[in-house]
């Protein structure tokens, strides 16, 4: 792998895809060749795949929930993120595999065995190189929610404050298991200090790729 595979997480409402936009601007200033992207809806499948679950009236099964992100992921994965890397890019994604054992592991209670055995097929065992965690208080980040234009809001903008702590506590949780690649980022503080750390920790990073 030529390039550098770096990932934004955080519960909904949390600033990463502020934050994500900002890091991109700097890197591209300085002369670094990047690709944004998503999950889910990365690719023009995945966009369909986001609109069936995301977007859907309907009470989606979590079972389906899980399944579809994972199907979203591998065709992310292969049409797009292995060969952008295999480029030399720098890939930057608004979430990745580690959003579905927070989300899906312990914000609807999979278990995690299955939830790594979900990721491992869909993955084909792509892990980033570094991870930036928007850690905000979960209340604070409802709020912010409950301001988003209506176009905004999908299904996940109407969880509970229970669920979204227990999404923190996940990312908490891996975090904690794996501290050579994530890095938590105090989201609680101004945009300006939020984008000011997270490009520090960026260009350190890429110094060693």
């Amino acid at each position: 792998m030529k390039g550098s595979f770096i990932t934004f997480e955080g519960i909904d409402g949390s600033g990463k895809t502020t934050q994500l936009k900002k890091l991109a601007e700097s890197l591209e200033r300085a002369g670094r060749d990047c690709l944004l992207t998503c999950e889910p809806g990365g690719t023009p499948l995945g966009r369909e795949i986001r609109k069936a679950f995301l977007e859907t009236k309907q009470d989606v099964e979590p079972l389906a929930e899980l399944l579809l992100f994972a199907a979203d992921r591998a065709q992310h994965v292969k049409h797009l993120i292995l060969p952008a890397l295999a480029a030399g890019r720098i890939v930057i994604s608004d979430r990745y595999a580690d959003a579905t054992t927070a989300y899906q592991g312990a914000g609807r209670g999979f278990d995690l065995e299955l939830i790594k055995s979900v990721i491992a097929i869909a993955t084909d065992g792509l892990k980033p190189n570094l991870t930036l965690f928007f850690d905000i208080d979960p209340e604070s980040a409802v709020d912010r929610m409950a301001f988003r234009g209506e176009h905004k809001k999908n299904r996940m903008d109407l969880e509970s404050l229970d669920f979204y702590r227990r999404v923190r506590e996940g990312y908490l949780n891996i975090a904690a298991a794996e501290p050579e690649r994530f890095r938590v980022i105090d989201a609680n503080r101004s945009v300006d200090e939020i984008a000011e750390e997270t490009l520090d920790i960026v260009t350190e990073h890429l110094k060693s790729v």
